[in-house]
Parts: C-alpha cells; sequence; structure tokens
C-alpha cells in the first residue's frame, strides 16, 4: 500500500468503489424480468439478456415484448385514462410528488443501478442523473396543479406511446413521463434494450406510491417491440433516439393525426472565440463530452476554436484529457466510464476510421479491454469528413479552426442538425450574438450541458420537432382547444385555357405568380379557369422559384416585433381604404375578417413574449420564440380571402417568410391583395403566392429542404401524402382544423405558437454558489 507523503507526491487516487451488493440482491431476486402493466408485473416469457458493459457480467434477463404485450398494456392504459385524467389537478399532483419523494428515498439504490446498467461512472448518476429526474417529478407535480387555469381549454390527449434511448435511461422517462401524467394522460414505455433496468424499478416505486393501476406501463424489448408501440392505437408518440429511426416513425404516422414529438441526434458546435476563458472551455469540453463517454445526443462534439488562440487552447486540452481517470463505472475517482454495449464501441471505433482515411488525425481515442474508449479528438478535419457529419456518439469530438464570428457561425450551422450548442466568450455582446445566430434548440453561454424541467429542450432541422421541458413541454402533451370545423370541399379538376390571356374565352381578369414582391407567369406558361377570369397552374419550378425568394428575404424577421408589427397595421389600413372592393370580390364579412387578422396579429407582432425561466441559482435561462424562417402554407378551398389573411398573418408576425398555396377553384381575390401588400411596404419575399393544383404543390414544398416548417389546412388523403414529403427533413406539418374563417376562433394564440421553435439560453451571471461549477449540469 502506498504511504501518505507518495500519495502527496504523484496525487493518484485510490479505488474507491461504491457498494452495489443491495442493488444485485435486488435483481437476483427478481430476474427474470417480465413486463408492468395494469400495475401488476407480468410472468416472464422470452427474455433477453442486460450485462454490465463494464465487465460484461450478467445482470438481468428482460422479457422480450411482442404483439400481444403491446396491446395488452395499451387496453390497461386506455381503460385507466378517463379515471385519471377525471382526478382533479390536486389529486393527480400528490402522486408525482410521491413519486419524487420516493426516487430521492432511493438514490443511491438507482444510482448504482443505473451505473450497472449503463456504464456511466457512479459520480454521473449520483449527482445529475437521479437528482434531475426527481426534480422533472416535483416540476410537473406544479403543473398538474395548475394545468386547467394555465391550459384553459386544453385537454388530455389520452394514451401516450413513449420510446427512450439508452444513454440517461432513468431521465429520459422522467421527461417523458411526468408531464404525460401531469397533463392527464396514461402512458406505455418502452425503455432501450441496453438499459431497461431502472425503467423496472421505476416500476416498483409506481406500486409503492399507490399510482393507479394502468397510468404507466412499461413493455420492455428490442426495437421490433418500439416498432410494435408506434403502430400501436395511441394518441401520441415521444420518441428520442436516432434520426434514421425518428424519420421511420414520422413516415408510419403520417395521416393518423396522433402527436408526434422527436428528440433526435444531434452534432452540436463547441464555439471557443478568442477572448474565451480558455481554462474554463477545456473544462466546458470535459464536461460535455468526455465525462459522459459522448453518449449524449447534445454533447459539444464539434470543437470550434479562433484560430488566434487554437494553439494553446489545443495545448490546455491535451494536457487535460490526458488526466482524466478511465476506469470502473462504480469507482467514485473514475471521470470515464465504459460505453454502453459492443455494437456501440463498434460504431463508434468505425467512424474514427473512415474520419482518418479521410484525412483526419486522431489525438488520443486509444481502444481498451472490453467497452472502454479513451478520450479523444478528431483534427486536421475537413468540414465534409464524415467524422465532422456523422453524429459519433462516443468519447471522440472534432476540432477545427476559424478566423472571424462569422465563419464560427456558417460552420457551426454546417449541419443538418440542430438540438444544441455551446458558445465561449468573455463579451457578453459576443456571446448573444454568436448564440442568435446558431441554428438550434438550446445554447449555453460559458457553460455546457446545462438542464432543468422548467427549460425546454429540443432541436431544429433534423434534431426533431417538439419540446420536453416547461411550459412548451406540456402544450406538446395537450390537445389543443377544441372549435367547430367545416367540411373543406374537393378542389375541382382544373381547367387548362390555350393561350396564356385566355384569348376567345369570356374571361373578366387575369392573375399572375406574386414571387419576390413581383407579379411573374408561372413556368411553363399554363393557365386554368376561375371564376371571374385564370389563375396560373403553378409546378415543381414555381414552388422551387418561391422558395428561393423567400429564402433571400432575410431581413424580415431581424426587423424586430415593433417593425414588424407597424407592417402589418399599414396592411390593415390599405385593406380598410379598399374594403368595398373586396367585399365586391368576396363578401363583406369576408373582408371584415381579413381586416381584422391584420390588426389581431399586428397586435400580437411585438408582445408574443419569451419567458426566463427558474432553472438553477446563478443563470439566466431565457426561452425566446424564434421563427422557423420559410414556411409553407396550404390554404383551404373555401373562404379565400378569410382562409388566407388567418394563416399569413401569424406566420409573417412572428418573423417567417411564407410560400403560400391559395384556395385552388377560388384564389383570384388574391390579385388584389398583391397591391395592398405593395402599397404597404411589405419587403419583396415575405409572402410568395403560388397558384393551382393544392396537394400536388404542397406535397413539392413539403419534400424542399428551404422549407423549415409546413401548414396543411386539406382531407385526411392529402395530409399524408405530406407528412410523408415532410419526413424527408424532418419537418414539422400542423393542420389546423378547416373552420368558419370569418369566427373569432380562426385566430389567436395557437396559431403563433405554430409559427415559432422555442429556444432557450443558459447564461451563467454573478458569482455562483461555492461548489456549483461554471461549466456543469
Amino acid at each position: 500500500m502506498s504511504r501518505v507523503s507518495e500519495i502527496m507526491e504523484n496525487m493518484e487516487y485510490g479505488p474507491s468503489i461504491e457498494d452495489s451488493d443491495a442493488v444485485r440482491d435486488w435483481l437476483r431476486g427478481r430476474s427474470p424480468f417480465g413486463h408492468f402493466i395494469g400495475g401488476k408485473f407480468t410472468r416472464s416469457g422470452t427474455t433477453f439478456t442486460t450485462r454490465d458493459p463494464s465487465t460484461g457480467e450478467v445482470l438481468a434477463e428482460v422479457t422480450q415484448g411482442g404483439d400481444q404485450d403491446v396491446a395488452e398494456a395499451v387496453r390497461a392504459a386506455r381503460k385507466a385514462q378517463n379515471k385519471w385524467s377525471g382526478l382533479s389537478g390536486t389529486e393527480r399532483a400528490r402522486y408525482l410528488y410521491a413519486i419524487a419523494r420516493h426516487i430521492q428515498k432511493r438514490e443511491r439504490f438507482l444510482s448504482v443501478l443505473e451505473t450497472l446498467d449503463n456504464g456511466k461512472p457512479i459520480r454521473e448518476s449520483r449527482d445529475i442523473d437521479i437528482p434531475l429526474a426527481a426534480r422533472h417529478f416535483y416540476h410537473h407535480a406544479g403543473w398538474a396543479e395548475l394545468r386547467d387555469s394555465e391550459f384553459p381549454g386544453h385537454a388530455p390527449l389520452g394514451v401516450c406511446g413513449q420510446i427512450i434511448p439508452w444513454n440517461f435511461p432513468l431521465l429520459m422517462l422522467a421527461w417523458k413521463i411526468a408531464p404525460a401524467l401531469a397533463a392527464g394522460n396514461t402512458v406505455v414505455l418502452k425503455p432501450a434494450e441496453y438499459t431497461p433496468l431502472t425503467a423496472l424499478a421505476f416500476a416498483e416505486i409506481c406500486q409503492e406510491v399507490g399510482l393507479p393501476a394502468g397510468v404507466v406501463n412499461i413493455v420492455t424489448g428490442d426495437g421490433a417491440t418500439g416498432a410494435a408501440l408506434v403502430q400501436a392505437e395511441l394518441d401520441k408518440i415521444a420518441f428520442t433516439g436516432s434520426t434514421e429511426v425518428g424519420r421511420a416513425i414520422a413516415d408510419s404516422l403520417a395521416g393518423t393525426g396522433r402527436k408526434l414529438t422527436l428528440e433526435l441526434g444531434g452534432k452540436s458546435p463547441f464555439v471557443v472565440m478568442d477572448d474565451a476563458d480558455l481554462d474554463a472551455a477545456v473544462e466546458g469540453v470535459v464536461d460535455s463530452i468526455w465525462f459522459n463517454q459522448g453518449q449524449v445526443c447534445c454533447a459539444g462534439s464539434r470543437i470550434l476554436v479562433a484560430e488566434a488562440v487554437a494553439e494553446r487552447f489545443e495545448a490546455l486540452l491535451r494536457a487535460r484529457m490526458e488526466r482524466l481517470r478511465i476506469g470502473q463505472p462504480l469507482d467514485k475517482s473514475t471521470d470515464i466510464g465504459a460505453i454502453v454495449d459492443p455494437v456501440q464501441k463498434d460504431r463508434i471505433l468505425s467512424i474514427c476510421t473512415e474520419a482518418i482515411g479521410a484525412g483526419a488525425e486522431l489525438i488520443g481515442g486509444q481502444q481498451g479491454e472490453g467497452c472502454f474508449i479513451a478520450p479523444g479528438y478528431l483534427r486536421n478535419i475537413a468540414p465534409a469528413n464524415p467524422g465532422m457529419q456523422q453524429e459519433i456518439f462516443g468519447p471522440i469530438a472534432t476540432l477545427s479552426t476559424f478566423r472571424t464570428a462569422d465563419e464560427a457561425v456558417e460552420l457551426a450551422n454546417n449541419t443538418r442538425y440542430g438540438l444544441a450548442g455551446s458558445v465561449w466568450s468573455e463579451s457578453a455582446t459576443v456571446a448573444t450574438d454568436i448564440a442568435a445566430r446558431i441554428k438550434a434548440g438550446v445554447i449555453w453561454i460559458n457553460c455546457a450541458n446545462m438542464f432543468d424541467a422548467s427549460a425546454p429542450f429540443g432541436g431544429y432541422r433534423e434534431s426533431g420537432f417538439g419540446r420536453e421541458g416547461g411550459r412548451a413541454g406540456m402544450l406538446d402533451y395537450l390537445s389543443e382547444p377544441k372549435v367547430k370545423s367545416a367540411r373543406d370541399p374537393a378542389p375541382r379538376q382544373p381547367v387548362l385555357i390555350d393561350g396564356a390571356e385566355g384569348k376567345g374565352h369570356d374571361i373578366d381578369r387575369t392573375m399572375k405568380l406574386y414571387l419576390g414582391g413581383a407579379q411573374k407567369r408561372p413556368d411553363g406558361g399554363a393557365m386554368y379557369k376561375v371564376p371571374g377570369g385564370l389563375a396560373p397552374l403553378g409546378n415543381r419550378k414555381d414552388i422551387r422559384n418561391a422558395v428561393e425568394a423567400a429564402a433571400k428575404s432575410g431581413k424580415w424577421a431581424a426587423m424586430g416585433g415593433h417593425a414588424r408589427a407597424q407592417v402589418l397595421y399599414y396592411i390593415a389600413e390599405n385593406l380598410s381604404a379598399r374594403a368595398d372592393d373586396f367585399a365586391k370580390r368576396t363578401n363583406r364579412q369576408e373582408t371584415d375578417a381579413a381586416i381584422a387578422r391584420a390588426f389581431q396579429y399586428a397586435a400580437w407582432a411585438d408582445k408574443f413574449d419569451g419567458t426566463n425561466v427558474q432553472a438553477k441559482p446563478g443563470h439566466l435561462v431565457n426561452v425566446l420564440p424564434e421563427p422557423y424562417g420559410v414556411m409553407a402554407i396550404a390554404c383551404p378551398n373555401t373562404q379565400p380571402l378569410a382562409a388566407f389573411m388567418s394563416l399569413v398573418m401569424p406566420a409573417i408576425a412572428m418573423g417567417n417568410n411564407v410560400v403560400v398555396i391559395p384556395a385552388q377553384d377560388d384564389p383570384l381575390v388574391l390579385s388584389d391583395l398583391y397591391q395592398v401588400f405593395d402599397t404597404s411596404d411589405l419587403p419583396g419575399g415575405v409572402v410568395n403566392i403560388v397558384t393551382g393544383v393544392r396537394d400536388e404543390l404542397a406535397r413539392t414544398a413539403a419534400a424542399h429542404d428551404g422549407v423549415a416548417a409546413m401548414w396543411y389546412v386539406g382531407d385526411r388523403d392529402g395530409l399524408a401524402s405530406v407528412e410523408r414529403d415532410a419526413g424527408g427533413n424532418l419537418k414539422p406539418v400542423w393542420s389546423p382544423a378547416n373552420r368558419d374563417w370569418t369566427k373569432p376562433d380562426a385566430q389567436g394564440a395557437v396559431f403563433l405558437r405554430h409559427a415559432i421553435q422555442w429556444k432557450t439560453i443558459w447564461l451563467p451571471y454573478g458569482a455562483l454558489p461555492e461548489g456549483s461549477g461554471g461549466a456543469a449540469y
């Protein structure tokens, strides 16, 4: 044994192994595990083995779920749902509070179990995962109490299917189950096949607190079990996992009317400016990607460093990396634990091999015995290198340099993902500017991987849609206020007219497309007959041109809410001045509604605010509404003016530029609207209008990578096609019910919520409490 004097010289840590006897006894007493359905554990069936990834030791046998198991769990959840949602908010809150307390009472047990099953260091399980899981149930106990007063008109969805990954097994369970139960839903959850054990321990907690049977059901199994859950008769699917599986789920649910939220992959930028505290930034890298083996979808795996400080930063990074301790996860002195499974280890090494083959140099990253990989990073790596583009999901980062802030932003956004990002600078102006320009759902300034139940978490682009946490997360587990729907008549087959001006026909007026603030003929010149004249028969190229025109009009969002409000008020004023003319084209009711929409959303343009949420001490956590950018809107075939204004005005009020497909059978009134836009200081490209066959044009817009979000009002078959095409780049699709668009329920905050995506920005301030750390969870 080393003497104290020797230890003080070499600063080596002795072993400090967390005792796991109680957990192992629990496993021996319950394995093989069945499912948890209707408040009871079922008898085990065909099983699979879950192992300690650090040793390969068998931990337990767990039942492989099939179609019948999923169906039984869904029936149990459906049976329990009405009674559960019928409880008062206080009664539901008491159950969630009790669950939180029981998680706290069993913190040590759950920490050890999580570490054995997942391979992450006990420090992470003990200090981060389990406390945060309890925090989610505490936080959502409050939402259960406040649901009816804070979300008037909303109702629970019903039965929710939830599928979680293996990187944060119990925490991801809490992220999903807590808001679902608070809203009044019941759930069927499938944990990852690699890490099902804390979910099964959570099922025991549900029994201990007396949670009504069927409110929470847990079915274990592999991807086939998850696929069966997606196909079951559910009201919502919430999935966290790979982008590829998320895309398949979106395609499977297209046209079903079921709500879907996706939290998918990430390739998050970690931007270090030349004025950053480099020592703190290095610790941020350690916290973000190495302490958790890089098995975090939001890890700052793309390190982007200002060229002026790159040499010094890399020297500090290598020195810190070489001092990290790799070893048994239950050792409290371990920094780097085990990769969850040999399959994942092989995938990490394969991507590294590809990256090296494409010219990158790997520093560190040595392969250890079993499921261990040392931390490392890829340097001299080009933007198109596979290591720069693929989600490695392991303790391997990339490191590249930039010269200017604009180049840093360009590199940060050079990815199909948009989950998170981290910015390091001693200048608040520089940091907040970069944070605002990075296209991601969560940005940490001078910190990394901060989470809280009050702060919405979720991505942009191919990192998914929907949010978990806070008010936004609750809304994703509630239905929207009901409206009286109206039938949308199927569009007629267009009657084509020879000749661009319709010569030889009884034609009063001919309209054109409206692209980039100018009236243009359709590509190919085709026209079709509509009441009172001719309309352009737009095609794929016209949609492409409209998206390009919208994308070029970047100043609209940058103008700010007050400036946009002035333009919308001007539109309302000019519409009012020409109300008699528009009433002749449509009717007075539609005209008055169109004017009302312009006034309504002019009022909202600078008042649909974000919030500063109460998360961790010493941090400003701002949740901000951010426009999608380019949106496509397919209007119903009725009330061409009122519906158009009811859908377009909220989208542009929030700073989006839109490509609009108006009522197919009767769009001619919009040719008068062009003049109103032109005389109201609306910048060219903010509104672009392409007439023609609605569903064909809508599908083209839905498939376009330049369109970030889609609204569609039409029939179920058309919606299914649009949702399938939108799944290519995982853009969200909203389908509000067709209604009488002149009524008050055709406007309001619900339209604004679907015109934005929430961005959460964490900013440390003041002197942090002792022991809280500047770059910690």
